[in-house]
C-alpha cells in the first residue's frame, strides 16, 4: 500500500497486523521490601483474564488496587511473580529481554496520560521515533508519520515542536506515535486524565475510531464511568483481584 500526503492510513490484511487477544491465568506480582520493617507487597493476587482480540476493555479500580500493574504486565514492561501472560500465540511471561522489547516495538502501542513528547523533535519526527527500532527507511518513516497525523487530524502542524501545540493536540501527536507501526494492542493508561472535559471526548472519540480503522484490541485504564460505560466490557481490579467484570449489553 503507498501512503500518500493526506491519505489515511487503511489498514490490511496485507500490510497490517491484526488484533491480538489476551490470556492471563494465575497471575501475581509481588513487590519485595527492602528495608528491615517494610512488608512484601501484592500488588495482584491470582488474575485470571481472557481479552478477546479487537475487544474494547476498559479497567477500572480504585488507586493502589493493581489495575496500573496490570498494565504494566499487558505491556511487558514487568514480569509476574507467577503465572502467565500471553499475547496472541506470544509468551510475554518468561520471555527475556530482547524478545519483549521487539514485542513492545512490533505489536504494542502505549498512550500515557502525559504526552511524553520529545521537546526537540517535531510532531513528525516525534512520530516517526516508533519506526526506528523495526528498521523502517527513513523517506518511509517521514510518509507514514505524515499520513498519520493527517488521520488523527494534525496534518498541518506536523513540523510544529511541542511547545507549539495544545494539550490536546500533544496528545494526539502520542496516540499517532502509537499507531504509526500498525501494532495489534493499543494500551492506553489514564490518557484523558489531563485534559478539560471536550478535549477528553475528543481524545476517547479518536481512540475508539482508530480501533475500529486498524482492527486493535484496545485496553483502557480510566477513573472515569462515563469513559468506562463506552466500552464493550468494563473489568474492576481492586485489591490485586478481578472484582467485576460487566460485558455491555
Amino acid at each position: 500500500m503507498t501512503l500518500t500526503g493526506s491519505t489515511p492510513i487503511i489498514t490490511t490484511a496485507s500490510d497490517a497486523r491484526r488484533a491480538a487477544g489476551y490470556a492471563l491465568a494465575g497471575l501475581t506480582r509481588t513487590y519485595r521490601a527492602t528495608g528491615a520493617k517494610r512488608h512484601d507487597v501484592q500488588a495482584l493476587r491470582g488474575i485470571d483474564l481472557q481479552i478477546d482480540a479487537g475487544e474494547y476493555v476498559a479497567i477500572q479500580g480504585p488507586t493502589g488496587g493493581g489495575k496500573s500493574t496490570l498494565m504494566l504486565l499487558l505491556g511487558g514492561l514487568d514480569a509476574p511473580t507467577s503465572g502467565t501472560v500471553r499475547l496472541g500465540e506470544l509468551a510475554l511471561s518468561g520471555a527475556n529481554g530482547a524478545r519483549l522489547a521487539k514485542a513492545r516495538a512490533e505489536r504494542i502501542g502505549f498512550v500515557f496520560q502525559a504526552a511524553n513528547l520529545i521537546p526537540t523533535l517535531t510532531a513528525q519526527e516525534n512520530v516517526e521515533t516508533a519506526l526506528v527500532p523495526l528498521g523502517v527507511p527513513a523517506a518511509e518513516r517521514a510518509e507514514r508519520a505524515r499520513a498519520t497525523l493527517e488521520q488523527v487530524g494534525l496534518g498541518d502542524r506536523a513540523d510544529h515542536l511541542p511547545t507549539e501545540l495544545s494539550g490536546g493536540q500533544q496528545q494526539r501527536v502520542a496516540i499517532a506515535r502509537a499507531i504509526v507501526k500498525r501494532p495489534s494492542v493499543l494500551l492506553a493508561d489514564e490518557p484523558t486524565g489531563a485534559l478539560d472535559e471536550s478535549t477528553r471526548d475528543e481524545i476517547i472519540g479518536l481512540l475508539e475510531r482508530l480501533r475500529a480503522e486498524h482492527d486493535v484490541t484496545l485496553v483502557l485504564v480510566t477513573h472515569d464511568r462515563a469513559l468506562a460505560e463506552r466500552a464493550d466490557r468494563r473489568v474492576r481490579v481492586a485489591e490485586g483481584r478481578i472484582a467485576d467484570d460487566v460485558r455491555r449489553g
